[in-house]
Order: C-alpha cells, then sequence, then structure tokens
C-alpha cells in the first residue's frame, strides 16, 4: 500500500514469518528500510525515483551462503560460494529495490537477498521476496523517499 493506494503482490512461497531462516521461502515480517534500486538499462530505463539507482551489471551477485564473510552482501561472479545472480533471463530482476533486511546487523541464517522485484505471471509466489508488476514497481518508487520503509504485516 503506498498511502491510501493499494497494489496487488506475490509474496513468498513460504508465507510470512517473524523468524525467518535462509532458504525457507518466507518474506519477513517488519518494517524494512529503502537501500537503493538496481535496474537493466538494456531492458528498462532508470526509474524515476529520489533513492539512488544503478545498473545492473552482468556479474553482479548476492551473497546466499551463510557462513560466507560477504553473507547477505553484493558480490561480484564469479563467486566462490552460493550466491544469487541478479542478472536474469526471465526479467524479474530487471527492476530491483534492495531492502534493508538483515543487513544491519546481519546474523547468518536468518535470510539474505529479500528485494523487491517484478512479479511473475499471475503473482506466482517468490522465494521471500516482494514482487509487484513492473507498472507498479514504477509508481511506487516514483512515491517512496529516502527515510520510508517497506512494511510487511503479519
Amino acid at each position: 500500500m503506498i498511502g491510501h493506494l493499494r497494489l496487488p503482490c506475490a509474496l513468498g512461497r513460504g508465507g510470512r514469518r517473524v523468524i525467518k531462516r535462509e532458504g525457507d521461502g518466507a518474506t519477513p515480517i517488519g518494517a524494512w528500510p529503502l537501500r537503493e534500486v538496481r535496474y537493466r538499462a538494456n531492458h528498462v530505463i532508470r526509474p524515476l525515483t529520489p533513492l539512488r539507482a544503478r545498473p545492473l551489471r552482468e556479474h553482479d551477485g548476492w551473497c546466499d551462503a551463510p557462513a560466507d564473510r560477504n553473507y547477505n552482501r553484493a558480490v561480484h561472479h564469479p563467486y566462490p560460494t552460493s550466491a544469487e545472480q541478479l542478472w536474469r533471463g526471465d526479467r524479474i530482476y530487471d527492476l530491483v529495490l534492495v531492502l534493508g533486511y538483515n543487513d544491519t546487523p546481519r546474523r547468518r541464517g536468518r535470510g539474505s537477498a529479500i528485494f523487491l522485484h517484478l512479479a511473475r505471471e499471475n503473482y506466482t509466489p517468490t522465494e521471500g521476496c516482494i514482487a509487484l508488476s513492473p507498472r507498479d514497481a514504477r509508481l511506487l518508487l516514483a512515491r517512496v523517499r529516502t527515510t520510508s520503509r517497506l512494511i510487511v504485516l503479519g
């Protein structure tokens, strides 16, 4: 919801949880800061937003290995441990809002790579992220402030 505007979204296949674990497919309940926007400049134009926005690169990844020193941080591929590829063929990461979930402080095994990204057809469940249509994602990004938080209710 943005003010009084309600937007359909997809959430994690594991439902919503207060205590999230790596790989459980759940969307974490809470109020998450908005860190930055990443986008595929070869697929979409830079979104209109007051948030920091930067183009994705082919080597961009996000570490999801709890024992790694870069757990739940951006990394570059090839990466020696498990790390999600942000440059994807399915286009759901053409527009990505990085959320401030489990980043300050980071707790190993409590979940990584929680983003707001583009929804698949029919809003099928995510791996724990929040997903919006391209139109609604752009609408949200244009209306947020740098102090805004994304709230996931229980």
